[in-house]
């Protein structure tokens, strides 16, 4: 007969709560209770306190949480051992709680059930290991991942492609030269040798859930000898203009050429995608080490680009392949900016294409959007619009104050916010406002009334500085008047004859009668000519003259 437990007991087991319930007898019991999924393979373990006692058999039910309808778990029903499997359970979701019991039996009696803490199966499983197959180059290994799981796993049925793989090789000789890279599921690791032993090993990872798996069994394999044709090595390729140009380094004249690029998507799907590679326009049988095809021939997107040679003794494994993503080799110029003052408050900024891009159809191949960083010239506070548009208004600003702009374009959407360099800056004043206006109008009209005032004060000064430190040198006309016409001048030259009083003897005596006569007419004549004379220092010299007539005469007296 079962006896009911005085107690209810709670205990962790393997992460997990297990409850058993009022109890059946406690040799029949089991114990320790966990549970265990590695993908798609659900485990329950147990202790049991009965190994004394033969045929006790263990049975386990589940049910989705909340539904109350208890269900055979299959795999699970009247074991002896302590472990079962129950993968064959159909779940229809592996996001839903479930809950699992388990009791023991011995013929008639059972023990209570033992009820599981309620779990969810997808946060609960395990990475196990994935399956790899290996295939040898002469300098490399090719690596053929599957996931996790089965083809048809329902655990990580959304997962499959959101694995990533780290591989951990070595060569079989030492494995103190390990190295780990992390690989697609279709991958190469290159840069071995050749005729070498190397052992790998390969675990999967959720890096987003960060959750890492279980490594997979050791895989070796032995890489072939030399090849007789090398591969092409140090692929680059580069972006110039409307073209790109692909280029690689090979020891050897007289050989050919084959490119061909993959989407980069394709390698994040598991499978064999060899059929996916496609040949690179004007990069087949090429003689040079290189080749140019446009852009116009590639979508947008990551590829991965592989080269081969061959002459007349075989053709080269393919290269290394090399990521080619088309975002980083775009060129992006800077726009140019013009800016144009509208109010006294405003400010218009137009952003436009410069000529290299617009040459080079970069807004049809991504579109483009717009940073402008606009600031008051002298301050340092920085206001800053991000927008697709071109044309842009800058309101609330000061009257009659420089503000400055730059701009760079940017492509739209981008992860790693990809963009051009600022443009140059351009600074712009804004138009005065109603009250600069007024006062300019106000200063305007008293410049123009107090300029008479300031000449008439200037000249009335000029003229007191030249009365008292330069007066006139001309006497008053009161004085002036006294003179004679003779200008002054001529006091100041000598005159050509010296005066000199003249002595006549006079032998006859009826002549002095008109000496006398011809004086008394010159004396009337130097009074009229004293009376008009403007000059007081000027005489008549009209009695020389006379004298010299009489002179003259009387030599023809004498004559007679």
């Amino acid at each position: 007969m079962l006896a009911l437990l005085g107690a209810t007991t709670l205990m962790l087991v393997a992460g997990r709560w297990v409850l058993p319930a009022a109890s059946g007898e406690a040799n029949l019991k089991p114990e320790n209770v966990e549970i265990h999924i590695i993908d798609d393979n659900f485990f329950l373990k147990w202790n049991s306190s009965s190994e004394s006692v033969k045929n006790v058999t263990f049975s386990a039910d589940y049910q989705i949480l909340g539904t109350d309808n208890w269900k055979k778990l299959s795999g699970c029903q009247h074991i002896t051992s302590t472990k079962c499997n129950f993968s064959s359970v159909e779940l229809e979701n592996v996001f839903e709680k479930i809950e699992l019991r388990i009791r023991a039996e011995e013929g008639n009696n059972t023990s209570t059930w033992y009820e599981v803490e309620p779990f969810v199966p997808f946060l609960e499983a395990q990475i196990g290991p994935p399956d790899v197959h290996l295939e040898a180059e002469d300098k490399a290994i090719i690596l053929s991942i599957s996931p996790p799981g089965t083809k048809d796993s329902i655990m990580w049925a959304m997962d499959r492609s959101s694995f990533r793989y780290s591989v951990v090789i070595w060569k079989n000789s030492s494995s103190l030269e390990e190295r780990t890279e992390t690989v697609y599921p279709e991958d190469k690791i290159y840069k071995l040798s050749p005729e070498i032993t190397y052992c790998l090993k390969v675990k999967a990872e959720l890096r987003l859930q960060s959750r890492v798996g279980c490594y997979s069994p050791v895989y070796c394999i032995n890489t072939t000898e030399r090849h007789k044709v090398p591969s092409p090595e140090n692929i680059q390729i580069n972006a110039d203009n409307q073209i790109y140009v692909l280029k690689w380094d090979y020891p050897y004249e007289n050989a050919t050429f084959q490119a061909q690029w993959l989407r980069a998507f394709f390698k994040k799907i598991p499978g064999n995608h060899s059929d996916k590679w496609k040949q690179i326009p004007n990069c087949e049988n090429v003689t040079s080490t290189h080749c140019v095809f446009p852009r116009e021939v590639s979508s947008r997107g990551i590829y991965y680009v592989r080269v081969r040679a061959s002459n007349g003794n075989g053709t080269s494994f393919w290269s290394e392949e090399k990521e080619f993503n088309t975002e980083m080799k775009t060129i992006i110029f800077p726009p140019v900016i013009s800016v144009k003052s509208v109010t006294d408050d405003s400010l218009h900024v137009s952003v436009g294409a410069s000529e290299e891009s617009e040459n080079m159809s970069v807004n049809q191949l991504y579109p483009l959007i717009y940073e402008v960083i606009f600031w008051e010239n002298t301050s340092n506070a920085e206001r800053k619009v991000l927008e697709k548009r071109t044309n842009f208004i800058f309101p609330d600003l000061k009257p009659l104050t420089v503000y400055c702009v730059k701009a760079r374009a940017l492509i739209e959407n981008d992860r790693r916010n990809k963009g051009s360099s600022f443009s140059d800056t351009v600074c712009e004043k804004t138009k005065p406002g109603n009250t600069s206006k007024t006062w300019l109008i106000v200063g305007t009209c008293t410049a123009l009334f107090s300029i008479p005032v300031v000449i008439y004060v200037v000249s009335v000064f000029l003229r007191c500085v030249k009365y008292v430190f330069f007066p006139s040198s001309k006497p008053p006309s009161s004085v002036d008047e006294y003179f004679s016409d003779q200008p002054l001048r001529n006091l100041l030259l000598s005159t050509s004859e010296e005066q000199t009083e003249r002595c006549f003897i006079i032998e006859n005596a009826s002549i002095i009668t008109e000496i006398e006569e011809t004086d008394e007419i010159d004396e009337v004549h130097k009074k009229y000519s004293s009376q008009t004379s403007q000059d007081s220092g000027n005489y008549s010299n009209e009695d020389e003259n006379s004298g010299s007539k009489i002179s003259e005469e009387f030599p023809q007296q004498d004559s007679v």
